[in-house]
């Protein structure tokens, strides 16, 4: 019975439980619970108290106190504070990538192109479709937890607040500093032009020839927008995304589209009262433009109506395109035109080629233009301002390489052009509106109408080397697709995804690089365009 008894009471006078019993007290009067489940709330207290080491040793050598019922005391003390503490605690879910989650971040997604947190802003106006990206691994990170609830929130509100407006502004100035660029480029050239402009017409022109009609149609197409962006979209005529494009493309689903309902009559009003109303190649180039962006329209409402991105059957709509052509021609054919070579149907062509005589092919290759250029700038138009800032390029291009044939057609170039820069305003990255079918459509209708009525063909494919590489891109793919799956049993694609800007978005280029990359090879091409025309000429 003896040796059981100093068996018994062998683990408190054993050295480790001294140990023992000084390390639980202490342990547990801090707050500190463990638990046995990794994924639990644990709590951080405010303030963790601890017991004096001479209390300590005057409970544990109390022959009152056992370290049992002192483990006992202790922890009815511990649950006692930690109700009263409640309100200083902070409940931090601990997850296995030891991750802060907050309820309030609910709507944060991650997108698996990027492996980043997403936040979309749902407030209205041209800031709406917006995204704040913020990477786990970047330089911004939320501020650490502190002592109180209140001031971990307002630091985390502080921080997030400066997050958002940084990322804004960043957004804005990328997209304001593109469209910077192309209007300097834009207003350099069109300065030279009318200063050296005499030299090319022989005849004096007036103050800002072309200069003049590009501003006032920037400035009217840009003021048309703060209009009707709004009104487009309280009306719900939103875009419809492609199902089989690239994934960041679904964000874009809330923004208004048919934005050429209000730059198109801009740029042609500017045109006919800067002209006189007394040219008839403007006129007929004016009602070419109204007739594509009338198909347009048409297939924009279709797709409205039927929520598919899809609106006209291909098929039907190049039958409309290629009868508006076709009428055009016929025109070209009756009317009389003020030619300085007092003939039509006419391609004039660097030397040494000189001038070609086409007869009735002159016709087979105004109807080609109308349907290719028209498809070309439809197909371009799939990001923000890509579309825009390519068109008014190849308008500038096109202005010069008409002016020694048609002065007038090239006051309806300048103007055009200043029509889609004043739509870059609200188009630029990130897009509060796109074009549609009703904008591209006419774009493309206005740039084979001052070929057509000039001759100026190859300089039009030159300034327009962008369409027509989005257009052939496309042409590649089906043929690509068909030979191989004639030849091998299974298609196999030439491209990730045609027109070819989406390949490059696909390989991991961003919209505004893309877009950047494609105003920088549209400005060579299109003073390479105007020397050819001038040359030509």
């Amino acid at each position: 019975m003896t040796a059981s008894r100093s068996q018994w009471a062998r683990p408190f006078r054993n050295p480790d439980s001294r140990r023992i019993s000084t390390f639980l007290p202490y342990f547990f009067s801090s707050g500190l619970s463990p638990s046995p489940k990794r994924h639990s709330s644990v709590p951080v207290l405010s303030r963790p108290r601890f017991l004096s080491s001479s209390r300590l040793r005057g409970a544990a050598a109390s022959s009152f106190y056992s370290p049992l019922k002192l483990h006992l005391k202790r922890s009815e003390i511990v649950r006692k504070r930690w109700k009263r503490s409640r309100r200083d605690v902070l409940q931090i879910n601990a997850t296995d990538d030891d991750s802060v989650g907050i309820s309030s971040f609910d709507d944060w997604v991650v997108d698996d192109s990027v492996a980043a947190y997403m936040f979309s802003s749902s407030s209205d106006g041209e800031d709406s479709d917006g995204e704040i990206v913020l990477s786990p691994l970047s330089e911004v990170d939320l501020p650490s937890v502190k002592v109180s609830t209140d001031d971990a929130i307002t630091m985390t509100t502080h921080r997030l607040a400066l997050i958002g407006r940084g990322q804004r502004r960043h957004r804005i100035y990328l997209g304001l500093l593109i469209n910077l660029a192309l209007v300097i480029f834009l207003t350099m050239v069109l300065l030279l032009v009318d200063w050296c402009g005499w030299k090319i017409v022989r005849l004096p022109l007036a103050p800002f020839y072309l200069t003049s009609p590009f501003f006032i149609s920037l400035i009217l197409a840009a003021c048309a927008g703060y209009v009707c962006v709004p009104l487009l979209k309280g009306l719900k005529f939103l875009q419809i995304i492609r199902k089989e494009g690239p994934a960041r493309h679904s964000r874009k689903k809330r923004t208004p589209t048919m934005g050429g309902l209000f730059f198109i009559p801009a740029g042609l009003s500017v045109a006919k009262f800067v002209t006189g109303f007394s040219s008839i190649e403007v006129s007929a180039a004016a009602a070419a433009t109204l007739a594509f962006a009338a198909i347009g329209l048409l297939d924009d409402v279709l797709s409205f109506i039927k929520q598919h991105n899809s609106g006209l059957s291909p098929w039907l709509r190049l039958f409309l395109e290629a009868t508006v052509g076709i009428w055009f021609s016929f025109w070209l054919d009756a009317a009389s035109l003020s030619s300085p070579y007092g003939m039509k149907m006419l391609v004039p062509l660097p030397a040494p080629m000189g001038i070609i005589y086409l007869g009735k092919f002159y016709l087979l290759l105004t109807s080609f233009c109308f349907v290719s250029m028209g498809n070309g700038v439809n197909l371009t138009d799939g990001l923000d301002g890509l579309a825009g800032g390519t068109a008014a390029l190849a308008f500038i291009g096109m202005s010069i390489a008409v002016l020694p044939i048609c002065p007038e057609l090239a006051i309806f170039g300048a103007s055009m052009a200043g029509a889609c820069v004043g739509f870059l305003l609200h188009n630029r990255y990130k897009a509060s509106v796109f074009m549609g079918d009703t904008g591209s459509l006419a774009l493309g209708g206005a740039l084979a109408a001052m070929a057509a009525c000039t001759g100026m063909f190859f300089p039009l494919f030159i300034s327009s080397g962008f369409f027509v590489l989005e257009a052939s891109s496309v042409i590649m793919q089906v043929l690509y697709f068909k030979t191989t799956k004639h030849l091998r049993g299974s298609g196999r694609r030439l491209f990730r995804m045609a027109p070819f800007h989406h390949h490059l978005e696909l390989l991991g280029l961003k919209e505004p690089m893309i877009v950047a990359v494609a105003y920088i090879v549209s400005c060579v091409l299109a003073l390479l365009a105007g020397y050819i025309g001038l040359i030509s000429a």
